[in-house]
């Protein structure tokens, strides 16, 4: 639909056909030129021809012309535009990364190159966060101490370059997954999503903080939020050696989504990670109606451009005679 953001400054129209009958007439008077009679009756008639004053007609056209493009770009022509609605899930979900310092291990694989367990975390999840449109997402880090690396925003790719930025001991070098999950609750206690996830990435064993995982869980379930779990590495704490390190404590992690509701996934490779991602995309989809959407798209620049074009032209003719 076509609309003036100002009509009102349309009434600026008339303002030079005013000012022309209202002020007075200048008084310079022009110079004159003797020139032989036949030649003085050769330039009014050459002045008298249709041609003549056509061009005459244009000159006297082209400031009122170029006066009133600009006045109408004044008045701010635009168009409003209907744009594809956001769709809307109506869930929150905090995706919360471990930065312990067990995930600088190189014992993944991605296009056939080893990487670390955070180089692929954060390849695959940077991906996952991006197609999670239509949800509040926020991202929690955590090793010895866990804190928001991003809030709850609707701006996926925002939480998606968070990820990409992630850096192992920012956070510490131990791994804290009980108040990893409990500052998930807490930004989660006041919100009126209709659902509440959190995504709980851990590839150790909570060696920190003085909560028990399993008792958030139970919270977490009193509260209506699911946890679903993922257990990275190869080895976990019921196949590995004793002593061993940089072993992951799965059966904690399948406690705690067990005791919420969620889903608990073992990723021992990059492939099982993007498997993971894609389950938790069927789990959690994001295919519900978002409210409409109109925007502006503003013309005036389409007036003030041609009526500059044609105060440029006056001014170079005025400067050739």
């Amino acid at each position: 639909m076509f609309e003036l953001a100002t009509p009102w400054a349309l009434l600026a129209l008339p303002l030079p056909l005013l000012a022309a009958r209202l002020l007075p007439p200048s008084g310079a008077e022009g110079a004159t030129l003797g020139v032989p009679e036949r030649i003085g009756a050769a330039l009014i008639a050459g002045a008298g021809g249709g041609t003549g004053r056509s061009r005459a007609a244009l000159h006297r056209a082209l400031p009122w012309l170029v006066w009133a493009l600009f006045v109408v770009a004044l008045s701010g022509p635009r168009l409003l535009e209907p744009v594809p609605a956001l769709r809307v899930s109506g869930r929150d979900l905090a995706i919360a990364l471990d930065l312990s310092g067990s995930m600088v291990r190189d014992d993944f694989r991605l296009d056939g190159q080893p990487v670390t367990r955070l180089e692929a975390v954060t390849t695959v999840g940077a991906d996952f966060a991006r197609r999670r449109a239509g949800d509040r997402v926020a991202l929690i880090v955590f090793g010895s101490e866990a804190y928001y690396a991003a809030p709850f925003t609707f701006d996926t790719e925002a939480v998606a370059q968070r990820i990409e930025e992630a850096v192992i001991g920012i956070s510490g070098r131990a791994t804290n997954i009980s108040d990893a999950l409990g500052l998930a609750l807490k930004r989660m206690e006041g919100s009126d999503a209709e659902t509440r996830v959190v995504i709980l990435l851990s590839d150790g064993s909570s060696n920190a903080g003085a909560t028990n995982p399993r008792g958030v869980a139970r919270l977490a379930a009193e509260m209506g939020v699911r946890v679903h779990t993922i257990a990275l590495g190869p080895k976990d704490l019921a196949t590995a050696e004793e002593g061993e390190r940089g072993v992951v404590d799965a059966a904690t992690l399948q406690a705690i989504s067990d005791l919420s509701g969620g889903e608990s996934f073992r990723v021992r490779t990059t492939e099982d990670l993007v498997a993971v991602t894609e389950a938790l995309d069927r789990l959690e989809a994001t295919d519900s109606d978002g409210l409409a959407a109109e925007v502006f798209r503003e013309l005036w620049v389409w007036p003030a451009t041609l009526g500059a074009l044609l105060a440029l032209g006056m001014a170079w003719r005025e400067g050739q005679a």
